[in-house]
């Protein structure tokens, strides 16, 4: 995603979105039992993107908030702050083009999926609508993505 790869410390990732952050990411790390850290989550404040790091400290996946985030594109198409009816609607198209059961996938609660493009498409709440929040992750987390990202990359916002 732009100047983001999957694998980069926290670091990098400030580093690399040097150009567009005005202050330096912000890091909050989820306890687990005996002392053990979980997932390390970023963010740099007002970009509306959230990055989420596995134990090692490497970059596994990216949330962009679709009132706040920049806009994504892929094939010509934009995935933040949609209808989700219609961008899941333009991910099944596509995957119609692909092998359908290898491209196409749902979570939780009928997001659509895209192996393809690495990408989920969350909801998030603006007033009483929903609006799409795309969620990136690498090829490896395509079969199983919901356990690659704590709950709280899954909720609706």
């Amino acid at each position: 995603m732009g100047p983001l790869r999957f694998g980069m410390r926290p670091e990098e990732v400030t580093a690399a979105l040097g150009g567009i952050a005005r202050n330096p990411q912000h890091c909050t790390r989820a306890a687990l039992s005996r002392g053990r850290y979980g997932t390390v989550k970023g963010e740099c404040w007002g970009l509306g993107l959230m990055f989420y790091y596995g134990l090692e400290e490497r970059l596994r996946g990216i949330a962009v908030d679709a009132l706040k985030g920049p806009q994504v594109v892929a094939d010509g198409t934009a995935l933040v702050g949609r209808v989700p009816s219609e961008l899941e609607q333009w991910i099944v198209g596509r995957s119609e083009t692909r092998e359908p059961f290898s491209e196409l996938f749902y979570v939780n609660l009928g997001e659509p999926g895209s192996r393809s493009l690495g990408v989920v498409i969350c909801v998030q709440r603006a007033g009483d609508r929903l609006l799409t929040r795309p969620v990136f992750l690498p090829a490896d987390a395509m079969d199983a993505p919901v356990s690659f990202l704590p709950p709280e990359a899954w909720t609706t916002h």
